[in-house]
């Protein structure tokens, strides 16, 4: 049974502690808490992102959907009501954000949890030895909210997602490239996202012409 200290509060302002550096750090933060409990809530783990800013939130949901997580019934709809509130938010200019209380009640056993983590790891250690600060303006200012406009529409499509194997995943991998840009400043990967998506919907596109 879930600790009542675990459950989140009624939908608050989420400010506590300093960001995660790059994704290694992110996935780190999360197994800790997973090692501290049997039932991990989703509150619980953005306080221990310590999520003053939005990048590290882009970063946890594109982490959920890339996951064996993304699997869990509902699980993309529920990342894509987040993704959109996140995105609107930030649209807002805020500096930090609110999310609902039902939202940040959503759990997931720490068993699973980790396991999921564990199939992260490697793909992490791969992904931060590219990662630092360059060509900021992209990861920033109008960066910023260009990033937010294409989550926002991502977020409105992931429940119509969720009833296509793998395209929240496909979608996942975006958010995760946007996230790691907001948080390192790193503006290649705002390309690596919108290049990517450009493939993916151009394939897509392809497809249903051929079809």
């Amino acid at each position: 049974m879930p600790r009542d200290d675990d459950r989140t509060q009624p939908g608050r302002l989420v400010t506590i502690g300093q960001p995660p550096r790059n994704l290694g750090d992110l996935l780190q933060r999360i197994a800790q808490v997973a090692s501290e409990r049997d039932e991990v809530y989703l509150g619980t783990i953005m306080d221990a992102l310590g999520t003053r800013s939005f990048g590290p939130v882009l970063l946890l949901i594109g982490v959920i959907l890339v996951s064996p997580l993304s699997g869990l019934p509902g699980m993309p709809t529920t990342m894509g009501v987040g993704l959109v509130l996140i995105s609107l938010q930030l649209v807002m200019g805020r500096d930090v954000f609110w999310l609902p209380r039902w939202l940040l009640d959503r759990h997931i056993s720490s068993a699973r949890l980790r396991r999921a983590l564990a199939w992260l790891d490697r793909p992490a250690r791969f992904i931060d030895w590219w990662l630092r600060p360059r060509l900021s303006l992209l990861a920033s200012n109008g960066g910023a909210l260009l990033i937010a406009a294409i989550c926002l529409v991502l977020g409105l499509a992931m429940p119509v997602m969720e009833l296509v194997p793998f395209s929240a995943t496909a979608a996942g991998l975006a958010v995760v490239a946007f996230g790691l840009a907001l948080v390192a400043l790193d503006g290649l990967f705002v390309l690596f996202g919108v290049f990517y998506l450009l493939t993916v919907a151009s394939l897509a596109v392809g497809g249903l012409t051929a079809a």
